[in-house]
């Protein structure tokens, strides 16, 4: 009895083929086209095994993602894929719809501009139409009809200069984290005849990276105590302004202000923020920004010498490469959940001169698999409502026990998952340099 799979044929030519790359791709468009993505992903999967670096197989894989709504991988693939200048015009297409999706609406008309501009076979009328290509789309450095010139003189922002109490023993676990910390920073600073004698510089940088609600912040925090140094915390509203030149100026002038008061930990949270990979922005005032912050660390009119560079990001892959060149940030760490020990180690310190009774650590660290620091604050506060309503009736006070904050906990869920959900795709999909080998042994993918 004959097959009712209209593409028998294509998958018996292949079982004759299984090397055939195009009958692969073949294949694989062919389910896209009959409305079957999830057979369409393997068979672009098991093409992209036999040919890695197949640009069609990845679009196609990327297609096929999106036809799922797994809108995150599909831009991993595609944001991949549109580094490259000989990247086919059909990919800066797919991106355009993938950054329309996400209501970015202007980077969707310049990507899908610049693919139409690469392949003319690429257009969709459709797509287009949406957009308002039709329409008169200038770009322009104008924001809201303000516009002011480089050289109008403005002052410089300065931020506040803290002189933390907290040191490495307030914060639970991380201990290969603040091994790395002691080599670049700390030991440098305690011993610098040793460093002099190597030619190593006191200072450099550290990025951070990992899921939100981990301890990045309160590490930086710690690393300037545990050396009793001057700490500046940068946010992306000391730095971004809306007149031309002013951000550039912000920055120079924090860096100063953290040159003046060295030994310091200059921190930038969110880093991603400031940034972002150059090829990705449509306006030259970002890009003069990024190398500001580039000239910045490289110390070229300055003495970095005792100024400490600390970053945190959620997002490492949106961050432009220039900043993990050697002497920069060289040094990127994974910071991950807490394990089992340290998250029984960040309870303790979290009940701290709290009315406490009897409590298991070690049990209530198995009950909080993937809890971030964060989640764990969110139990306790959680556990201590829960007290205090039992107090309010009883109008007697009670110790917090195990059992409170294990029912705190299992009504709580991990927000780690989220993170590592779109992680895990850059991990396997946009890790040629490694960078992000720390995530597949996290995922025990590698």
């Amino acid at each position: 009895m004959p097959s009712s799979d209209p593409l028998a044929p294509l998958r018996e030519a292949l079982r004759l083929s299984p090397d055939n790359i195009p009958l692969r791709q073949h294949l694989g468009e062919s389910l896209l086209a009959s409305g079957r993505p999830e057979e369409a992903e393997a068979a672009f999967r098991e093409g992209l095994a036999l040919a890695p670096d197949n640009v069609p197989l990845k679009l196609g894989l990327a297609r096929a993602f999106l036809a799922q709504q797994k809108a995150s991988a599909a831009l991993v693939i595609v944001e991949a894929l549109i580094k490259s200048k000989s990247a086919p015009g059909q990919a800066h297409v797919l991106f355009a719809r993938l950054l329309y999706n996400r209501g970015e609406v202007p980077q969707a008309v310049a990507q899908y501009k610049l693919g139409v501009e690469k392949d003319t076979d690429a257009a969709d009328q459709e797509f287009a139409n949406r957009l308002g290509i039709d329409a008169t789309f200038e770009e322009s450095e104008v924001v809201d009809g303000r516009m002011r010139a480089a050289w109008q003189e403005a002052p410089g922002t300065t931020a506040e200069i803290e002189r933390p109490k907290v040191n490495f023993d307030s914060v639970g676990g991380m201990d290969s984290l603040k091994d790395e910390i002691r080599l670049k920073i700390i030991h440098p600073l305690n011993h610098p005849e040793l460093y002099k004698a190597y030619g190593k510089a006191i200072g450099g940088g550290i990025m951070m990276y990992g899921p939100p609600g981990c301890g990045k912040t309160h590490l930086a925090r710690a690393t300037a105590g545990e050396i009793k140094a001057a700490f500046i915390s940068v946010g992306i509203n000391d730095v971004l302004d809306m007149w031309i030149g002013n951000s550039e100026r912000n920055l120079h002038a924090l860096f100063e202000q953290a040159r003046d008061n060295k030994p310091c930990v200059l921190f930038f949270d969110e880093v991603d923020a400031l940034g972002a990979r150059r090829s990705d922005m449509q306006h030259s005032g970002g890009r003069h920004l990024i190398n500001q912050f580039l000239a910045e660390m490289d110390g070229i009119a300055s003495n970095n010498d005792g100024l400490l560079i600390l970053a945190a990001t959620n997002s490492p892959w949106h961050l432009d490469p220039a900043f993990r060149r050697p002497g920069r940030f060289d040094r990127v760490l994974f910071v991950p959940p807490p394990d089992a020990p340290a998250r029984a180690a960040i309870l303790r310190i979290l009940c701290r001169d709290k009315p406490v009774q009897d409590i298991d650590y070690t049990h209530l660290a198995k009950k909080t698999e993937q809890f971030s620091g964060a989640d764990l604050k969110a139990v306790l506060d959680q556990a201590i409502e829960a007290k205090l309503r039992e107090a309010l009736k009883a109008g007697v006070p009670k110790p917090l026990t195990t059992v409170d904050l294990a029912t705190a906990a299992a009504a709580l869920k991990p927000t780690t998952k989220e993170w590592f959900a779109t992680a895990r795709n850059h991990a396997l999909y946009a890790n040629q340099g490694g960078m992000y080998d720390d995530i597949l042994k996290y995922l025990k993918l590698a």
